[in-house]
């Protein structure tokens, strides 16, 4: 078993901020990537009063930035006022890209590169580029090369209704070229593979929105800082969540990404969906400097493959290395958190720690991993009732399974996601 990466400093969150997760509903939302990492960034700075010039970087995870928020990490620090000799970059890997950016911070300051880091991922989701195909590209390049008007009459004469086929990058991004399926149908295998069925996903389903609803109510959910657009409309809660959700409701539904024999539904799937989580990290000289609160304490990460048409079950590579090198049983985790992408995947990854072929085959080891209890996982809800916008879901389940070992009073915790083209990445917290 690999030793732990990240071995040196110890590496704390000092507190973190997300936006409400605000569900797509065909037509951009009100708000950039940008403007939601400002939504989630600036209270998050203002109380905590730590002087901009301490941090060492600002590191976010973002997969679909418009195009004029390039490098959108430092467009955030600039507009955030950060000193423009603070660095700040951004990072893809797909849906971990927020965990991506906190582990890139954790190991800088683990290995003594860094103090402070502002970290975390933002997605907006609604407003995924719509990009023209190449047949109307390569007509704009025979009408920019000509030089007369017969010659741009000419290559006028060559359009055709077809050129204006676009190509939404949504659905490319949710898509795996390399296997020719879409994020769905992986989740399909899984539930072949594991005999998972849809009155099992569909339960999955409901629970996630009872729980967030619960959560909501019962204030479990405050590191939402609400937004306003530019007419002063507020947005404070997530508002794919759905009260009335039932097996009823959702056996109306019709399979989605194999209509005839399918299980996988809008209903048991993850929302497509806008928002930002930031956090701060610092090492243990920095919270004694500047006398920060510190919210968990990161003890390890770990990133795994798997197979491109099972991308759902990376969690269960990620998590298994984290617990062997630290000598821990299933038991010894007080609460868990596996993103939501589909109901069907994270049960996948539950079914897959209980079978003793698939730990041996697949996982190396000598017996099952063992079942995760239900009543840990995820307690507040997750993707499928809150939504998944890609580059912040990872920042969003760390920062909240953090809240959740404070609010229980409990010790350890680990986050993890599964990442599209085949991957898992996993983060363990320890409350402090």
């Amino acid at each position: 078993m690999n030793p732990n990466p990240t071995k040196g400093r110890d590496v704390f969150i000092v507190d973190g901020s997300r936006t409400p997760f605000l569900k797509a509903r065909g037509k951009p939302g009100a708000f950039s990537a940008s403007d939601l990492a400002m939504g989630a960034a600036r209270p998050l700075l203002l109380r905590n009063n730590i002087p901009l010039t301490a941090f060492d970087e600002v590191i976010i995870g973002c997969v679909m930035p418009s195009p004029n928020e390039a490098n959108i990490a430092r467009l955030l620090a600039l507009r955030l006022g950060f000193p423009q000799t603070t660095p700040a970059w951004t990072v893809q890997r797909n849906c971990a890209s927020g965990l991506q950016a906190l582990d890139c911070a954790y190991r800088n300051i683990a290995s003594g590169q860094g103090e402070l880091i502002f970290a975390g991922g933002t997605e907006a989701m609604s407003r995924a580029p719509i990009l023209y195909n190449d047949a109307m590209v390569n007509l704009f390049a025979e009408l920019a090369a000509a030089k007369t008007p017969i010659l741009k009459l000419k290559a006028l004469s060559k359009f055709r209704p077809g050129h204006l086929k676009p190509v939404i990058a949504l659905v490319c991004g949710l898509s795996d070229p390399l296997v020719g399926m879409s994020m769905g149908q992986t989740t399909e295998q899984i539930a072949y593979r594991f005999d998972i069925s849809r009155e099992q996903m569909d339960a999955f389903a409901v629970t996630s929105h009872q729980r967030l609803a619960d959560a909501h109510d019962n204030g479990r959910l405050a590191e939402i800082e609400p937004l306003y657009d530019n007419r002063g409309k507020a947005f404070d809660f997530d508002d794919g969540i759905r009260r009335d959700s039932s097996m009823e409701n959702l056996a109306k539904l019709k399979p989605y990404f194999d209509r005839n024999y399918g299980k996988v539904t809008p209903g048991n799937s993850a929302q497509v969906t806008d928002g930002a989580a930031m956090l701060i990290l610092a090492s243990a000289d920095a919270v004694k400097k500047y006398n920060l609160p510190v919210l968990a304490k990161i003890s390890d990460s770990q990133w795994a493959g798997v197979a491109p048409e099972e991308m759902g079950l990376g969690p269960a590579h990620a998590m298994a290395p984290i617990l062997a090198r630290n000598n821990l049983k299933i038991n010894d985790v007080d609460y868990w958190e596996i993103n939501e992408a589909f109901a069907g995947q994270v049960l996948g990854c539950l079914e897959a720690w209980k079978r003793a072929d698939y730990c041996k085959e697949k996982l190396g080891l000598d017996e099952p991993i063992g079942e995760i209890d239900h009543n840990k996982l995820n307690v507040d809800g997750g993707g499928v009732s809150l939504g998944h916008p890609v580059g912040a879901s990872g920042a969003r389940i760390v920062l909240h399974l953090a809240n959740v070992l404070k609010q229980k009073n409990a010790r350890r915790g680990i986050a993890s996601l599964c990442i599209g083209g085949g991957q898992g990445g996993a983060m363990m917290i320890e409350n402090v």
